[in-house]
């Protein structure tokens, strides 16, 4: 688990990574398939450029020389490999985070779902919780969280837990106040939270209606049907094939002009699912479902 002592596994490997250690192709595909065959993780499909770089920052954590004394070391313990899986799935995140997104969805998006006498809405990729928790505050202020139930899904069960708990830095609630605020805030941020420990413990009513569950979108299907899909900041790790799969995921998720926001960042053009949506704030990179495909 982290912060465990890898002196073991460190007298396996017998050094750190040079400083001009790289992760090749063949090691990556071999690390990858290994991760895949011994537990069901599924990384084949994702940025390969990404993947190298927390590669070589998981071989210095481990004191591994090589991609393949990683791979031994991680295929003899379980635990391991989820301290490894803390560098392969990135658990970083903050609240409201990019808030033109979060104002967008409150001004454009949530007077529509008002008119559904109750909703679904998964947030894929979860994380540690962060866009779970803004997701619930921004659907209290606006009177829609009692008649909401959130899927969050992630597949780090270490960054699950953390989400589960809704615990985070006290130091981190200055970012995300000037986030909520951004977003069109309607109250005091600090009344969603109380401080202890240097901690901020976020109210438990706001996931009184959150699922948290482990859903891989490489491998795994559509569970329920959804008004709302949220998955910021995930694609962008993934190559085109599986960024198509899940895009393919969110299309099937989505009930009859559904809603899709994704990362500032990232895109549906050129994805073979842009016929699929239409934009309905390109800034905001919130899309939704078409009646019908063009014919």
């Amino acid at each position: 688990m982290p912060g465990r002592s890898v002196s073991t596994g460190a007298a396996r490997a017998g050094a750190l990574p040079h400083a001009g250690a790289s992760v090749s192709e063949f090691e990556l595909d071999s690390l990858v398939e290994a991760i895949y065959n011994t537990y069901s993780y599924d990384f084949r499909n994702y940025s390969g450029a990404s993947q190298k770089r927390r590669i070589l920052q998981a071989m210095a954590h481990f004191e591994c020389p090589t991609v393949g004394a990683l791979q031994a070391l991680m295929l003899k313990d379980a635990t391991l490999f989820v301290e490894l899986l803390q560098y392969l799935t990135i658990p970083v995140s903050e609240m409201f985070r990019d808030p033109v997104f979060f104002l967008a969805l409150r001004q454009q998006v949530l007077p529509v779902l008002h008119t559904y006498p109750s909703l679904k809405i998964w947030v894929a990729g979860c994380s540690t919780g962060e866009e779970v928790y803004s997701l619930a505050i921004l659907l209290r202020e606006e009177g829609l969280l009692e008649k909401s139930l959130i899927y969050a899904t992630d597949i780090n069960p270490v960054a699950l837990e953390k989400a589960r708990r809704g615990i985070f830095t006290l130091a981190s609630i200055k970012g995300h106040t000037v986030n909520y605020q951004q977003a069109g805030g309607k109250q005091a941020f600090s009344d969603y939270y109380r401080a202890a420990y240097e901690a901020a413990i976020f109210d438990p009513t706001l996931r009184t209606n959150v699922t948290f569950s482990d859903h891989s979108l490489a491998t795994d299907s559509v569970f329920s049907e959804t008004q709302l899909v949220l998955c910021r900041n995930v694609l962008i790790y993934f190559n085109k094939p599986l960024q198509n799969r899940v895009l393919g995921l969110f299309h099937e998720s989505l009930s009859h002009r559904g809603f899709m926001g994704l990362g500032i960042k990232e895109s549906i053009d050129f994805s073979g699912y842009v016929d699929h949506f239409e934009v309905l704030d390109k800034s905001a990179r919130i899309f939704r479902k078409l009646k019908a495909l063009p014919a």
